[in-house]
């Protein structure tokens, strides 16, 4: 016995050792995924942060002109010059291109690295990792984009070996901002779309577009319905019920009664008079962005001034950059900051890109990465959308009026149209559905069975239902 218990001592002060060394490692590899949560956020913040000075660029260089104008003798605006201006661009443009190029795909690959085998584990081993990836990534996108400079200009490709910074990464920046500028093309259009059902979903709608209480009364029977499911699953033997996805349904359902309590209880001004007047606002600012593009369009025919270009020394303060003075650049600076919103909002309703929508506690650092380096080439590449589609007359200041395809006519009014077509397509669309729909929900039709088409519903039935429902 004495022989035994002595055996199970040392047994157990081996297991409290290994428990002990077992902890030790849990905490170190704890630390190291906190410090790297830590510098990857540190990097991501930044890159949002370029990404906002992206987007206020140019609405900060027409109102700074304004200004200029408007107190040409001030004193106090002796700071506000041209040289400022275009100093912030050269830095957003430096900048960006730095988050884009090199902190972007470093986060990624500190992320994802471990250290090299036979390494000590830890912070630095997984650093050492990131840099050596980082540096083969940055000569394979080199050398892609020399091959692809010498097939298309077989001088600048010679030239570029001998000066890398003159030559070879303009050409990787305009590579860049062509991307950028194409998916803002592909974006935009959806989300002037897309903007109306958005704003809608976060207003209250009119009693005659949508019957706020019948919409209640079955939200609160489907959660009553949930709640009595989620209590008696355990005890119910006729069907095997997955817990997991009622209770994700019952919360959904909880948000919706939720949200439609606090719409019942809005005053009859926001709900009679908000939800049109901001229709009306977004269609009159989507109707004004065709326009301006439409005649841009013309005058890319008629002047050739009307070709994007860089400007080297801006001249602030001489003449306004609008033919209406102050109140044109106002409208400018609200539709640039329109079409932001919109490519973002078009950028995560479309069908590539919605699975890097954040979701609240459900977002891997690979796709915050992800999100940042979508938002940064979105935003870098706006200064450039505005000025190719006419939106403004402020001429790209710095490296981004150095792009190679700028002074392509073909380009820049294949895009001008491809835009308006695109645009006006998705706003007819939007409007002809929506106007549909509201009517059908309206008149009732819509708890129509399946069965029964409602293109064949008489003339007579449809006008009575509608007058009943107005009376």
């Amino acid at each position: 016995i004495f022989l035994l218990s002595t055996e199970i001592i040392e047994i157990v002060n081996l297991d409290f050792s290994l428990l002990q060394d077992l902890k030790h490692l849990f905490f170190l590899k704890l630390k190291d995924e906190m410090e790297t949560f830590v510098e990857v956020l540190w990097l991501c913040t930044f890159t949002l942060s370029v990404a906002v000075c992206a987007v206020l660029l140019l609405p900060i260089s027409i109102l700074s002109n304004e200004v200029l104008l408007t107190f040409p003798q001030s004193y106090y605006m002796q700071w506000l010059n041209g040289s400022l201006i275009h100093g912030l661009w050269n830095l957003v443009f430096l900048f960006s291109n730095l988050s884009l190029v090199f902190l972007m795909p470093f986060a990624y690959f500190f992320t994802e690295s471990e250290g090299f085998a036979g390494s000590r584990k830890g912070v630095m081993a997984r650093v050492y990792e990131a840099v050596v990836l980082l540096l083969l990534l940055a000569l394979l996108v080199l050398g892609i984009v020399w091959v692809a400079s010498a097939l298309l200009h077989d001088n600048i490709a010679r030239k570029s070996l001998y000066d890398l910074w003159e030559y070879y990464l303009p050409y990787l920046y305009s590579g860049i901002s062509l991307f950028g500028v194409l998916l803002l093309l592909l974006c935009t259009p959806l989300g002037l779309s897309r903007m109306f059902s958005v704003t809608g979903s976060l207003l209250v709608k009119p009693r005659l577009l949508e019957d706020v209480e019948d919409t209640l009364s079955c939200t609160t029977f489907e959660e009553d319905s949930l709640s009595r499911k989620i209590n008696c699953g355990s005890t119910s033997c006729w069907v095997k019920l997955n817990m997991e996805a009622l209770k994700k349904e019952y919360q959904a359902v909880q948000s919706k009664r939720v949200a439609l309590e606090m719409r019942r209880k809005a005053s009859p001004w926001q709900r009679n008079l908000g939800y049109p007047l901001a229709m009306l606002v977004l269609l009159a600012l989507t109707v004004m962005c065709v326009l301006m593009v439409c005649f841009n369009v013309l005058e890319l025919l008629l002047d050739e001034t009307a070709m994007p270009r860089g400007m080297e020394d801006p001249h602030l303060g001489m003449a306004s950059f609008s033919m209406f003075g102050s109140l044109g650049a106002a409208v400018q600076v609200v539709l640039i900051l329109y079409l932001m919103v919109s490519s973002v909002v078009g950028f995560y309703s479309s069908p590539l890109f919605t699975g890097l929508l954040p979701r609240a506690q459900d977002t891997n650092l690979t796709q915050i990465i992800a999100n940042c380096v979508s938002l940064l080439i979105l935003s870098s590449a706006l200064p450039v959308f505005s000025r190719t589609l006419g939106i403004t007359r402020f001429d790209l200041l710095g490296d981004f009026g150095r792009y190679n395809w700028l002074g392509n006519f073909y380009i820049v009014f294949l895009y001008n149209m491809l835009f308006a077509g695109l645009t006006s397509a998705s706003l007819i669309k939007t409007v002809t559905w929506a106007v549909q729909r509201e009517l059908i929900r309206a008149f009732g039709l819509h708890r129509l069975p399946l069965t029964v088409s409602r293109s064949t519903v008489p003339f007579r039935l449809l006008l009575a239902s509608g007058l009943s429902k107005i009376q």
